[in-house]
C-alpha cells in the first residue's frame, strides 16, 4: 500500500463541538498547537478517512529526497574563505551567541576540529546512524558555525554553542520526505532558532521509480506531479503551524537552498524555479552568487535572497577543508547570518521573534554589489549581510 505522511494537530477541533470545547476550556482553548508527524500505509479508502479526520491538517504521499548535489572545485583552497568577507561577517560585532541552529542534512563529523567546543545534539531520521559518511552535512555545518581550521576562518557564527544535527539524508545522500518532515518537527520542538536545509525533493527520481515499476511514462509523470503538489501543501501546512507556534515562543527561521537545476552556462533561458522545500510558503530560499557577484549558472531562480555559493571552503569529513559550489553552500551562509541577527535582536531589546529576524535578514540585504545586468528574479532581495 502507498505510504503517506500525515500532519496532525491534536488541539484542532472543528465543527459544532468547537464552541462547546472552548467554553469548557476557557483560556486553555488558546493553547499552542500540538502538531505531530505520522507515517501511515493506507489504501484509497484509508486516505479518504484521513482527509475527513478533523485533527489532520495535511497528508502527502512520501517522496524521495536528495541532497542538492554540490560541484567539487579542483582549485586549491585560498588563503581565506571569501564568503565570510562577502557577507560582512568578519566586521560584525556579533557571533551568534545563544542562537540554537539546526542542520538537517547528512549528519556531521563531530570529531572535526571545526566543531570543537560545540555541543552537538544528534538525531538520526535516515536509519543509517548518526555521523556523516557523505560529507555534505559537515561542509554546510562548518559554514554556519565552524571554528577556524588551520588558522583560517570558515564559519559565519562562531559563537554558536549548541547545534542540532538532524540526519535526514542517508549515507548515499538520499532519503524519504517523512525524514525531513520529522526532522523539522524535532528541531522546532528542540527550540531551534534557525533551521538550515540544503536538500531537495527528487521529482525525476520518483518518475524513474514509477516507470521502473512498470508505470507508463505519462502516468508516472502525472502521479509524481500529484505527489509533488501534495508535499507542497504539506510544507505550507507545516510552515503555518510553525508560525502559529511563534505566538507562544520565539519561533524558528527556516532557510533552504533554492536548488542547482538551472543551466545558464548552456543556454541563458535554461532557468528552473526554486524547488521544495525552498518553494514553500514562509521558507527563506537562497540562491548562489560567485566572487564577482554574478548569479551562479546552476542557481535556481526566484529565491528570496542570495549568498556566496561558488568555491566555498569549509570542513571536510576526516579533517581539513574542501571547496564546494552550489546553493547548498549558499544556504548555510544565510543560516549563519540569521544566527548573528538573533543575537543582535535580543541585545537591542526588540521582540525576539523569528518574524523579526527574518525581516532584519531581508531588509538588510545589499543591492549595491550587483551590476544592472543581474535579474532581480535571480537574486531576490539581494546579498545577505551580517549585522
Amino acid at each position: 500500500m502507498p505510504t503517506y505522511v500525515v500532519l496532525r494537530d491534536r488541539q484542532r477541533i472543528t465543527g459544532p463541538f468547537r464552541g462547546i470545547r472552548d467554553l469548557a476550556l476557557g483560556s486553555r482553548a488558546f493553547a499552542p498547537p500540538e502538531p505531530a508527524i505520522e507515517v501511515e500505509e493506507v489504501d484509497l479508502k484509508g486516505r479518504g478517512e484521513l482527509l475527513r479526520d478533523p485533527e489532520v491538517l495535511a497528508i502527502a504521499p512520501e517522496m524521495p529526497i536528495r541532497l542538492i548535489e554540490p560541484l567539487v572545485e579542483e582549485d586549491a583552497p585560498s588563503d581565506e574563505a571569501w564568503g565570510i568577507a562577502a557577507v560582512g561577517a568578519e566586521k560584525s560585532a556579533f557571533t551568534g551567541a545563544d542562537a540554537v541552529v539546526a542542520v538537517l542534512d547528512t549528519g556531521i563529523d563531530g570529531s572535526h576540529p571545526a566543531f570543537e567546543g560545540v555541543t552537538l545534539v544528534e538525531e538520526d531520521f535516515s536509519g543509517s546512524g548518526v555521523g556523516d559518511r557523505q560529507g555534505h552535512g559537515t561542509h554546510t555545518a562548518g559554514t554556519i558555525f565552524g571554528r577556524d581550521v588551520g588558522g583560517k576562518r570558515i564559519g559565519i557564527a562562531r559563537g554558536v554553542s549548541t547545534a542540532l544535527i538532524g540526519k535526514v539524508l542517508g549515507d548515499d545522500g538520499g532519503g524519504g520526505s517523512q525524514m525531513v518532515f520529522r526532522g523539522i518537527r524535532w528541531a522546532v520542538e528542540q527550540d531551534a532558532n534557525v533551521i538550515s536545509m540544503s536538500l531537495g525533493f527528487d521529482f525525476p527520481g520518483l518518475v524513474r521509480q514509477l516507470t521502473d515499476g512498470g508505470w507508463p511514462a505519462d502516468l508516472a509523470a502525472s502521479s509524481a506531479l500529484e505527489a509533488y503538489r501534495g508535499n507542497l501543501r504539506m510544507f505550507d501546512a507545516l510552515m503555518a503551524v510553525v508560525r502559529a507556534e511563534e505566538a507562544f515562543g520565539a519561533g524558528t527561521v527556516i532557510v533552504a537552498a533554492a536548488g542547482n537545476e538551472s543551466r545558464r552556462d548552456v543556454d541563458p533561458t535554461y532557468e528552473i524555479a526554486a524547488s521544495l522545500p525552498a518553494a514553500a510558503e514562509g521558507v527563506v530560499s537562497v540562491g548562489a552568487v560567485d566572487q564577482t557577484m554574478k548569479i551562479a549558472p546552476f542557481s535556481n531562480t526566484f529565491p528570496r535572497i542570495c549568498a556566496p555559493g561558488v568555491g566555498i571552503e569549509s570542513a571536510k569529513v576526516g579533517g581539513g577543508t574542501t571547496l564546494l559550489s552550489g546553493t547548498s553552500m549558499a544556504c548555510p551562509h544565510v543560516a549563519g547570518v540569521a544566527a548573528l541577527w538573533w543575537e543582535q535582536v535580543r541585545g537591542a531589546g526588540l521582540p525576539a521573534r523569528a518574524e523579526t529576524v527574518v525581516a532584519k535578514v531581508l531588509a538588510s540585504a545589499r543591492l549595491d554589489v550587483f551590476g544592472t545586468d543581474v535579474d532581480p528574479a535571480d537574486r531576490g532581495v539581494g546579498l545577505v549581510a551580517a549585522p
